[in-house]
């Protein structure tokens, strides 16, 4: 009898450890959620689970949210060492935050890792997010505010109803976003911000053009190259990485793009005479075409440098003379911009007699310039 129980027991308890390893749906049957934005080079990832208003037996819970289900302050939930705890956040395991790299949220620091998200939610006065650097524990029973890496304050929002506890990102800009968890009738919000990031930016490509086989051909030097140039950062390795794109071992090629490339960072250094002669080089190498003078000529008009315009586009016209539109259209907007509106209507002219197929669809455009410098005339 005792080798019969003693079988008995030793097959339960198999079966027992075999049932705690099955998949089976989340407690309460709040599903699983992630979601993650990047910021740049930055990503921020919020795991969570989401419970519903109506709850797991469909009950209507609408109006019992905040303050009833979701208690205020900090309070003994009756289980784990926690006497004073926050609102989990969300449902079931901690709902966790993870910044790739170090951030500011709502103006405050927090660095790179993974963290326990919780939220005080208050009757009266501001809300906290609180972010615990103990991210591995089951709800908030186990809360310690010693493990506090960051608290912040916030305002709840009203929102539109959302049945499910819901976590994304909103007012997404280049070098910050909003995070938000939204539910019920409320939204609650936190500003995340990258204070560096086209320096990480920097960063990333300085490994990447040494660590890798992007650094064996010259485009990824002069992307490089322009991306510091765009953003007046880094500028003196810039016209290093720019040299390479030109003449680099194995690598460098002078053509056009690279030139007008390195002409890009000499103008971010303030150092216009280098890089205007660099773009005479630019515009009369046998790689230079005639939409891409054209195009030059044009970012010099929007400069307002509009005599080294007209210089441009009496160069394409010169360089190319089987062109018979794009050298035409460059010379009557450079004359009509340094005043000489009877040879701009002349060339008007003459590119509008020679329009190709492609560009009739921009015809009452055309005509429509020569019929303003005429009323003008």
């Amino acid at each position: 009898m005792k080798k019969i129980l003693s079988i008995i027991l030793s097959l339960a308890m198999g079966f027992t450890a075999f049932a705690q390893s099955i998949s089976v749906p989340p407690s309460g049957d709040n599903q699983k959620s992630s979601v993650t934005q990047w910021i740049g080079p930055v990503s921020v990832t919020i795991n969570y689970s989401s419970p519903n208003v109506h709850g797991p037996g469909g009950e209507d819970r609408k109006g019992h949210i905040w303050g009833e289900l979701v208690h205020y302050g900090f309070i003994d939930q009756g289980y784990g060492s926690s006497k004073a705890a926050p609102w989990r956040a969300g449902a079931n395991e901690n709902t966790t935050i993870t910044f790739s790299h170090d951030v500011k949220i709502q103006g405050k620091d927090l660095k790179a890792g993974t963290y326990g998200l919780f939220l005080d939610v208050e009757k009266d006065g501001p809300w906290h997010w609180i972010f615990s650097t103990n991210s591995a524990r089951w709800g908030s029973y186990y809360y310690d505010p010693k493990e506090d890496a960051l608290r912040v304050e916030t305002s709840p929002e009203d929102s539109e109803y959302t049945e499910y506890l819901t976590y994304s990102f909103a007012a997404r800009e280049a070098n910050n976003t909003v995070a938000y968890l939204q539910w019920e009738n409320k939204r609650i919000p936190f500003k995340v911000e990258v204070a560096n990031v086209n320096q990480l930016y920097v960063d990333k490509i300085r490994g990447e053009l040494m660590g890798n086989r992007m650094g064996f051909d010259y485009q990824p030097w002069m992307d490089a190259a322009q991306f510091c140039a765009q953003n007046k950062i880094n500028l003196e390795e810039a016209l290093t990485w720019a040299d390479n794109a030109i003449s680099g071992q194995f690598i460098g090629r002078e053509d056009f793009a690279s030139l007008q490339t390195k002409a890009l960072v000499l103008y971010a250094l303030s150092r216009d005479a280098e890089a205007d002669a660099v773009m005479n080089k630019a515009i009369k190498h046998p790689t230079a075409n005639v939409p891409e003078v054209h195009q030059y000529g044009r970012s010099l008009l929007a400069a307002g440098k509009t005599q080294k315009a007209m210089e441009v586009f009496k160069i394409n016209r010169q360089l190319h003379p089987n062109d018979t539109f794009t050298t035409y259209v460059g010379l009557a907007r450079g004359y009509a911009a340094v005043g000489d509106k009877k040879s701009a209507i002349k060339n008007w002219e003459t590119a509008i007699k020679n329009i190709p197929e492609n560009q009739k669809g921009f015809l009452p455009q055309y005509e429509a310039e020569v019929k303003k410098l005429k009323g003008g005339a």
